[in-house]
């Protein structure tokens, strides 16, 4: 089992402490949001709050995660980092592959790449990018990730791209693990297919045990049932040792972690040292007896 440490909306001052106290308090690793900018207008709602409301987002500080990653990995030598997740339709592919790899390569090989589909129209609109068939474009993105990061020449002749042989250098020296984040069905058939593992970003705890289930389906399907696939989970069970253990029989293979609800509407007041408090408490409660 591997623990992930979950800190967003916070004062940016307080990233590069934070992980290198993640790092020293034995966790593996440091998940990292996305979020380019909040609509004035609109009607949307937030998918993962029980009333949907999306208000607690406004005027909270999101550090781009392709510009506040490199920064923690130049104070830190072990922590991975771990985009929770990247808003991929909402951008070019081939950009997006030049700016993954080139996080990889500052972090050597400390950078697992989590992808999603953004739920509100309003990112699309502003980037100026379709909403319509978001999960297909999304497909061909992953390829063409996938190609770019792997090195060499890629030439693509897509439904949505079409571009001759280009490469981008450097790129990492080992496989960037590319994550899938997200609920629907298609986001499961997509991880199996496609990628290296899949992000849960909490819901029901009774139902992940069926999420991770028809995972395994899906991969043996596709047959890719002996290959590596990590599986991020949010759970309550990841607070205790014993929780720990039944998420491991789950096939989990890294817990995300955080010490305060995100979702709240105020401001986060928690100072630098209450949060590496709360890190050492969970360190000493949980990191060292799982690992042990």
């Amino acid at each position: 089992m591997r623990f992930s440490y979950a800190e967003s909306m916070t004062d940016p001052s307080h990233y590069l402490p934070l992980a290198r106290a993640a790092e020293a308090a034995g966790f593996d690793s440091f998940v990292v949001p996305d979020s380019i900018c909040y609509p004035r207008d609109s009607d949307s709602t937030y998918p993962y709050t029980p009333d949907g409301n999306r208000e607690f987002l406004e005027d909270k500080p999101f550090i781009e995660p392709f510009s506040l990653i490199p920064a923690m990995g130049a104070v830190t030598e072990t922590l991975r980092f771990t985009t929770f997740v990247v808003k991929l339709p909402i951008r070019h592919p081939v950009l997006v592959a030049k700016q993954a790899a080139s996080v990889a390569v500052l972090t050597n090989n400390r950078f697992g790449f989590g992808v999603g589909l953004s739920p509100w129209p309003e990112d699309y609109i502003v980037c100026d990018e379709p909403w319509k068939n978001r999960g297909r474009r999304m497909d061909e993105q992953i390829e063409i990730i996938r190609g770019l990061t792997d090195g060499g020449y890629v030439d693509y002749h897509g439904e949505f791209y079409d571009f001759p042989a280009v490469k981008v250098c450097p790129t990492p020296t080992e496989r960037l693990p590319i994550l899938i984040g997200g609920h629907a069905d298609a986001a499961l058939v997509r991880a199996a297919r496609l990628c290296d593992g899949w992000m849960h970003a909490g819901s029901d705890a009774e139902k992940l045990p069926t999420m991770i289930g028809r995972l395994e389906e899906l991969r043996r399907e596709a047959g890719r049932d002996h290959e590596p696939f990590e599986i991020h989970v949010i759970s309550l069970d990841g607070y205790s040792v014993d929780g720990c253990r039944r998420l491991e029989e789950l096939g989990v293979t890294d817990v995300i972690i955080g010490f305060r609800n995100a979702y709240q509407m105020e401001q986060d007041t928690e100072t630098l040292q209450q949060k590496i408090d709360a890190m050492a408490w969970f360190a000493d409660a949980v990191i060292s007896k799982v690992k042990s």
